[in-house]
């Protein structure tokens, strides 16, 4: 099961706060149908402000895929998007 088109998913994602020099890390996401895919490896972290509004964005790689890990500080939600 792939994500369509680079679209973006809403998933449920496990991290570790406070670790070292990154203040988030994402270690697991789980998407709609219940698949769980494992980050293998954090490739970038980068910051977006808008207003009040922070989008944490982070490019993983998770077995062969690059994914984009998005977490909105305003809703607490986290999507994912093939890359």
């Amino acid at each position: 099961m792939k994500i369509n088109n680079n679209k973006e998913e809403r998933v449920e994602v496990m991290a570790l706060f406070g670790y070292e020099m990154t203040p988030c890390q994402p270690l697991n996401f789980k998407r709609r149908g219940g698949e769980e895919i494992e980050v293998t490896e954090l490739l970038k972290t980068q910051v977006h402000f808008a207003g009040k509004s922070a989008k944490h964005i982070f490019d993983v790689l998770a077995g062969r895929q690059i994914y984009r890990l998005t977490f909105d500080s305003v809703d607490l939600t986290w999507e994912a998007e093939l890359i």
